[in-house]
């Protein structure tokens, strides 16, 4: 019992400790905050990534590109699916060991198909990351003419809260749409 209640107490004042750490770096972040006197703006780099010409552009480049391969996923997974319920239905009239072959025909073409699932899933994921990388690269450029146009000395992504006249997100997607 006293073991127990000796880590409740270090465990209780391990807590209290980073709580007042905690607190004071929040004050000294505030105190120096209410001593800044320059420019914020605010921008949402979500809207940058799906809103901008350049985004459009990549998602439909993205699309064409796999969009073969995801026919040929889609058409794969009828037929697994229509062959199992020709199996299911003909099972019963059908010899043990036919059917047997069949049901791990069935299991290794759908074992396949989920390998190139995995695999087409994963070459999106890794054209998309290269896509938003671009993106972001010229984003930053665009970031930068919109925080010398409009004399900025500190730009936020993603906030609780923004005021509409901190919020410069539709300037830098006019700037991203208008570089090149």
């Amino acid at each position: 019992m006293n073991r127990i209640n000796s880590t409740f107490i270090q465990s209780t004042l391990a807590s209290l400790l980073v709580s007042i750490g905690l607190t004071s770096t929040a004050v000294l972040a505030a105190d120096e905050a209410k001593d800044f006197s320059g420019r914020i703006g605010v921008v949402n780099s979500e809207r940058i990534f799906k809103e901008s010409n350049m985004a459009k552009a990549s998602q439909a480049k993205l699309q064409t590109e796999f969009a073969k391969r995801e026919k040929e996923l889609r058409d794969d997974a009828q037929k697994i699916k229509t062959a199992a319920e020709k199996l299911d239905k003909d099972a019963a009239v059908m010899p043990d060991a036919e059917r047997v072959r069949k049901q791990r025909e069935l299991a290794d073409a759908d074992r396949e198909l989920q390998r190139k699932q995995r695999e087409f899933t994963e070459d999106v994921n890794q054209r998309s990351f290269e896509e938003r990388s671009k993106i972001a690269q010229k984003a930053n450029q665009a970031l930068k003419v919109v925080a010398e146009q409009r004399k900025l000395d500190l730009i936020v992504q993603e906030a609780a809260y923004v005021s509409p006249k901190i919020e410069v997100t539709d300037d830098v997607i006019k700037a991203l749409n208008n570089l090149r």
